[in-house]
């Protein structure tokens, strides 16, 4: 069958799909600490928030920071009101750091233009910092009500699946995005939106879906061909390159280590960091021209080992030189080592950090 296909596999009609997976819905929904329960409204701050924290990322490492974000800022103005350094902070370990700078920014415009009210309309939610095609009509949906396609990776596994569509992602999307669109209700689309997430997170899972208690199992046409694992397809990805650099573990006479902020653009912007050369993707240039960069330092000696984390187009290597702080450094800060959990290290700086503080225990 084309992909291009808009219509349902012919025993099971267009409008029937909604309500089987209502139905399926209204028995084996999610229990989310940012989901309304059933029949009320959802607040449009926290569908916003639990979105923004789940691009690219999971359920599981998110529901503990919305609980945190929700506890120390109840309302878009208490979020807006707060210094961005501490939003930083409480973010520390999600990753994809824009994501909290533009949150904070899209709070400060919702409550200094629309008076602390999220817009209802797809087309001025995008109009926010980090809010893209897919946040807005989730939250359109969601908190609004309104009839909106929501296409996240769960929906696209379903419907890529559901239609049997091999034209792989993301060439696809469109092609995923009308079949989407066309299933939408009227009706209850915001749970119908959520609904069609939790089956593609539960039941229509990447592997081994559990096709014998989807709601949709009849009309699957990727089921009926013993395709569906295959589906979606992707282009086949480039391989990532590698960056490599030295990072300069400096400590004071107390021990307390010298870390500092990274500029507000760019990688890990504004978040704290332990200070490191360049990050380049050719082979690591002579150790001396390296310490060079170093914010002071004598006694250097390499520690043993490498620092690895991978970022979403590249891969990082590190070697860590450990020192000793000869002299202050401007725009630096100094911790104690026990006290490094409350500076809000990204992932790759607590990477580091243990690894520094495991070899010269």
């Amino acid at each position: 069958m084309p992909d291009t296909a808009t219509s349902a596999p012919s025993d099971f009609r267009e409008a029937d799909f909604a309500p089987a997976l209502l139905a399926w819905y209204d028995r084996h929904r999610r229990v989310l600490p940012w989901r309304a329960p059933p029949g009320q409204r959802a607040d449009p701050y926290r569908v916003w928030l639990s979105e923004i924290m789940l691009q690219q990322t999971t359920v599981a490492a998110v529901k503990d920071y919305f609980l945190d974000f929700t506890g120390r800022w109840p309302t878009v103005a208490d979020l807006a009101a707060a210094p961005v350094e501490e939003v930083l902070r409480a973010w520390a370990g999600l990753g994809y750091y824009a994501r909290a700078r533009n949150m904070h920014r899209c709070a400060a415009i919702v409550v200094e233009r629309h008076g602390g009210v999220f817009p209802s309309d797809e087309a001025e939610l995008r109009q926010l910092p980090g809010i893209g095609d897919y946040t807005a009509a989730a939250i359109a949906a969601i908190a609004f009500d309104r009839p909106a396609a929501v296409m996240d990776g769960n929906v696209e596994r379903v419907m890529a699946r559901i239609f049997a569509v091999e034209t792989p992602l993301p060439p696809a999307k469109p092609i995923l995005k009308t079949h989407a669109a066309a299933l939408t209700p009227p009706l209850r689309p915001g749970d119908y939106a959520q609904a069609v997430m939790d089956l593609g997170a539960t039941i229509c899972t990447p592997r081994s879906p559990k096709c014998i208690l989807c709601p949709w199992a009849a009309p699957c046409r990727a089921r009926r061909r013993g395709i569906a694992e295959d589906l979606p397809a992707k282009l086949a990805k480039a391989a990532k390159p590698t960056r490599r650099a030295v990072a300069f573990w400096l400590t004071d006479s107390r021990g307390h280590v010298l870390l500092r902020r990274r500029p507000p653009k760019g990688m890990l912007g504004g978040m704290m960091e332990v200070p490191s050369s360049a990050w380049l993707e050719q082979p690591m240039p002579d150790l001396a021209a390296v310490l060079a960069e170093a914010p002071g330092g004598t006694g250097w000696r390499l520690l043993p080992g490498l620092v690895r984390h991978g970022f979403t187009h590249f891969d990082f290597e590190l070697t860590v030189a450990a020192g000793r702080l000869a002299a202050p450094v401007e725009g630096g800060i100094l911790v104690p080592p026990d006290r490094l959990g409350e500076a809000g290290l990204p992932t790759a700086m607590w990477k580091i950090a243990r690894h520094a503080l495991r070899h010269l225990e």
